[in-house]
């Protein structure tokens, strides 16, 4: 029979890899869709293949050994070699392609997302999705330590360098005020007499909305911060103040306009760009062409559909 011993798997690499970033096996196991005690199997037939003690799983964090740091240096560039190799062996044909971790932002989980799936599970056959939904800022962070391979999220400033970016969508922020509370020319005025019905600062977008209105010089009374369009539409269909939101945002939380007026914002104007990003040179073009995919599936689901209700918004809500 032969000899086994020190042979080592890419996914001991990548089980090695997500405990010393999260810095616990519990963690690991969770990032990794695992279990526990499949993670420390793996790290245990690690160190047995390796020879060497890599991390004392004892103290919390984990503390990695002098191998263990040595093996962290080198364990992401193992895995991007190897999801290289994959994309490569596969060049232009999608269907070689086994497995993609994709993560998009909640705002396109009822329409967008469940078309792009559609889409791509007829042409890759043999492919199998994890897909992960959430807040841009944890989507990145994802990205960043190698739990996803794809993100659809709303752009964080400037990418850093191992990334690349195919934008997508650019889209306003608007406001959004309940039925006939607002009329005439002064519109600043009288929001400014209304609450501010504020999406949390805890999210990415909370945070630009609320930079934005320092900038202005804007201070808002507000005695409620959400982190739910619904919740925040309804508060607002209901009188109980307004908010600033943005068209898919509003999109997802449709059941409420008819109760509320949809106007541009009163003062200088913010917007947001939405963008496809990937580990670059990782999976070849691939990311290219889910965002040729994307493009026609957000014009069709949320640009034509919202212009068509709010003409003004025709040149601000648009395709990149």
């Amino acid at each position: 029979m032969p000899d086994k011993t020190g042979r080592i798997t890419l996914w001991q690499v990548e089980v090695f890899l997500a405990t010393a970033e999260e810095g616990a096996v519990s963690a690991a196991a969770r990032r990794l869709g695992a279990s526990v005690s499949a993670v420390s199997q793996q790290l245990t037939a690690l160190e047995g293949a390796m020879g060497v003690p890599l991390m004392d799983r004892s103290t919390r964090p984990v503390a990695l050994t002098p191998a263990g740091e040595a093996l962290k240096r080198r364990a992401q560039n193992i895995l991007n070699e190897a999801a290289a190799a994959r994309a490569e062996i596969a060049g232009g044909d999608m269907a070689a392609l086994t497995s993609l971790r994709l993560g998009m932002i909640e705002d396109f989980d009822s329409d967008v997302t469940p078309q792009l799936l559609s889409s791509m599970a007829g042409e890759l056959a043999n492919c199998q999705f994890l897909l992960e939904t959430g807040a841009s800022h944890r989507l990145f962070d994802l990205l960043d330590t190698r739990a996803l391979d794809v993100i659809v999220a709303a752009d964080m400033g400037a990418a850093a360098e191992w990334m690349e970016v195919h934008p997508l969508m650019q889209e306003p922020f608007v406001a959004a005020v309940p039925r006939g509370a607002v009329a005439g020319e002064d519109v600043a005025g009288q929001l400014q007499k209304l609450p501010l019905i504020q999406y949390t600062t805890r999210h990415l977008m909370g945070r630009t909305i609320s930079d934005h209105l320092a900038r202005q010089n804007l201070r808002l009374s507000h005695r409620f911060e959400l982190d739910s369009y619904h919740a925040i539409m309804a508060l607002v269909a209901e009188g109980a103040g307004w908010t600033i939101l943005t068209p898919l945002a509003l999109g997802r939380a449709h059941r409420f306009q008819q109760s509320a007026d949809i106007l541009p914002l009163p003062f200088a104007p913010l917007s947001r760009t939405i963008s496809l990003n990937a580990r670059a040179g990782v999976l070849s073009t691939m990311p290219e062409r889910m965002a040729g995919k994307l493009r026609p599936l957000i014009d069709t689901l949320v640009v034509t559909p919202a212009v068509e209700r709010f003409p003004w918004l025709a040149g601000d809500l648009k395709l990149l």
